[in-house]
């Protein structure tokens, strides 16, 4: 997987979203965009890991399979790997948790009833959520070691990118998810406008895949929390507490009638995947109270979880040792780091996503240097120039 490098100069930001405005179609990852640090916006009190990632929890793997073809698709398939062993014979302890249930996550009973997941995780765009089902599952069942296999709980998510790619077509075939999955790999995440978040909008510009990490000292141990997004929601667009979307609106999708949710209607409609992952040896009931609190992380950016809004999250672990932590302690240590790592990753989608024309319209990039200038208005001491 590519990592692209982040840009730090306020002026190169300018220059950047100027010329994604002028992107040509389809054009979503020609420009480098800063993540919230690299421009001093700093979320929370807790310090990220190395690489503010999902993939700071030792294991965890990510990979894209992004779709752009012609005018009218713009969608993808994105891959997290709890480990890179065979998950239906190594399991590892999970949970569901749903804000506001209008939308699909394929699996959630089993893994609440059981306690733990068998497959990867994939997301994907909301029509192509059961190929890509099939598909997992006819991978998973390729598997030498699962020849007599005869059940097995698949796990994909999805938001509606509908405004950008032609839904209706389902796109997504076994060699999207294969794909993915083959990408998936420890490293940097690459963010935006990539595998399952090339199409989505989110808060009135273009949305993505975003992905932060939190490190916690505990009692019982150092613990890491990461998160990825994928944002497709609405909203009124809020950075570090900052009411950037009463100053700068929410007018980066134009042309078609879709909302800012992609499926149309008012801007407030729309969805969002959350996936959590940790090193904490949590069992499920722990792991269900944490995927909770990532909606707490995405009202911070301004989201209301509107009556047409698909908000879940996903939460694993991946220390399998019997022994579990349940002190209280620990548990609101770890609540911090969960709601901050999911709102700097939901804002990381947005800084990082690039201006896609598609479907039915044009998602925008959204104009950091003009959020950066309305944040320091408010007086945040963002960075203005090259360290």
């Amino acid at each position: 997987m590519t990592f692209m490098p982040r840009i730090r100069s306020v002026r190169t930001v300018l220059c950047l979203a100027a010329a994604a405005l002028l992107a040509p179609a389809g054009h979503a990852d020609a420009q480098e965009r800063p993540r919230l640090r690299d421009v001093g916006v700093n979320i929370g009190q807790l310090s990220p890991g190395n690489l503010n990632a999902i993939t700071d929890v030792d294991g965890v793997r990510v990979g894209h399979e992004t779709i752009r073809r012609g005018d009218s698709l713009r969608t993808g398939v994105t891959a997290v790997l709890p480990h890179g062993g065979n998950l239906f014979r190594e399991t590892v302890p999970a949970a569901a948790a749903v804000g506001n249930g209008f939308g699909k996550l394929v699996g959630t009973t089993q893994v609440n009833e059981l306690g733990e997941i068998e497959t990867p995780i994939l997301l994907t765009g909301t029509l192509s959520v059961f190929r890509a089902a099939d598909a997992l599952v006819d991978t998973m069942l390729a598997m030498p070691a699962n020849r007599d296999v005869r059940s097995i709980n698949p796990v994909v998510g999805e938001t509606n990118d509908g405004f950008l790619s032609d839904i209706r077509e389902r796109p997504i075939d076994p060699r999207h998810v294969r794909s993915a999955l083959r990408a998936a790999a420890a490293g940097p995440v690459e963010e935006g406008s990539v595998g399952a978040g090339t199409g989505t909008t989110a808060l009135g510009w273009k949305g993505g895949i975003g992905t932060a990490s939190r490190v916690v000292e505990t009692d019982e141990g150092r613990f890491t929390v990461g998160v990825l997004t994928q944002t497709n929601y609405g909203g009124h667009l809020r950075v570090d507490g900052v009411p950037v979307g009463e100053e700068i609106g929410d007018d980066g999708i134009s042309s078609g009638s879709a909302g800012a949710g992609g499926q149309g209607g008012s801007p407030g409609e729309g969805s969002v995947m959350i996936v959590v992952a940790t090193d904490a040896p949590l069992a499920h009931r722990e792991l269900r109270r944490v995927a909770d609190r990532t909606f707490l992380g995405i009202s911070r950016t301004g989201s209301y979880m509107s009556h047409g809004s698909g908000d879940y999250a996903l939460a694993f672990s991946t220390d399998r040792r019997s022994e579990r932590i349940t002190d209280g302690g620990v548990m609101s240590d770890l609540f911090e780091a969960t709601v901050e790592a999911t709102e700097e990753a939901a804002l990381n989608s947005l800084f990082a996503a690039t201006t896609v024309r598609g479907h039915r319209g044009t998602a925008r990039a959204l104009p950091i240097g003009r959020v950066l200038e309305i944040m320091r208005d408010h007086g945040r001491d963002v960075r203005t120039e090259s360290p």
